[in-house]
């Protein structure tokens, strides 16, 4: 029996469905920590100043002791590889750093979690004054959070950049405007007064730890009802801590023999 093909019709395509999908909820509360205490800090420097005066250098005295100056580093005060993020030399540069935590550093801790986020602000800002106390002038100081908020800035680049999949044309957009950003606050930092060589060493002290520890989302579950899980394990992420503290302790040791 012969059969007409015209007969047989293929099946309909299913239209597509849209999925919720939760995402991440967690409160950025390190970062309100983090600006609350840095604002703290600030308001002392001005009290500081007001009662005592001036130290050496022309800066304060919270500045005198918690500042990168290479002499101090070199006589054993370590803790100026870290201190430093929390000082700042005016109105402006606080309130610039302190914005730029509150917006990027508000996403990036709702994605990483507190852990993750806490490590990679200080780890930025362990790489951007290492990276100062080795490649900047000997002759002067710097102050600021801007080493870590660099980190932030290359850790939200690597985020968008691993999960592109997901976020499609929304991850094109943004690394487009991260590149922009980058690009534009280390031309602004080739004038006079600014370290950018912290604004580098912070770059890249949060492009190596985001890289092994930025989440990796896949999405799971049943229709509609679908979440986010992050694929990265926390031996990935403390690879990367290492080697980020490696790198950069690496770094600071050479600065001892230069």
């Amino acid at each position: 029996m012969n059969q007409n093909p015209a007969s047989f019709s293929p099946e309909p395509v299913p239209a597509p469905q849209p999925v919720r999908v939760r995402m991440p909820s967690t409160a950025p509360t390190v970062t309100y920590v983090l600006l609350g205490f840095t604002v703290l800090v600030y308001i002392l420097q001005m009290i500081a100043t007001a009662i005592w005066g001036y130290a050496i250098y022309d800066i304060g005295w919270l500045e005198y002791f918690g500042s990168r100056i290479n002499a101090a580093i070199r006589a054993g005060e370590l803790w100026r590889f870290i201190t430093p993020v929390f000082l700042h030399g005016s109105l402006t540069h606080i309130f610039f750093n302190m914005y730029a935590l509150l917006s990027i550093g508000g996403f990036l801790e709702r994605h990483l979690g507190h852990g993750r986020f806490i490590l990679l602000y200080f780890l930025g800002a362990f790489s951007g004054n290492v990276f100062s106390f080795l490649l900047a002038s000997d002759n002067g100081y710097s102050v600021g959070a801007s080493t870590a908020v660099f980190g932030l800035i290359a850790a939200e680049a690597i985020f968008f950049y691993q999960n592109r999949e997901l976020f499609g044309s929304q991850a094109r957009q943004a690394l487009g405007n991260i590149v922009f950003i980058i690009a534009i606050n280390l031309f602004i930092g080739l004038s006079p007064g600014i370290d950018n060589w912290g604004h580098v060493g912070g770059l890249l002290g949060g492009a190596v730890f985001a890289w092994f520890a930025s989440p990796r989302w896949m999405v799971v579950g049943i229709p509609p009802e679908m979440e986010l899980s992050d694929q990265r394990e926390g031996r990935e992420i403390f690879m990367g801590g290492s080697l980020v503290l490696l790198i950069f302790g690496a770094l600071a040791v050479l600065g001892f023999f230069i």
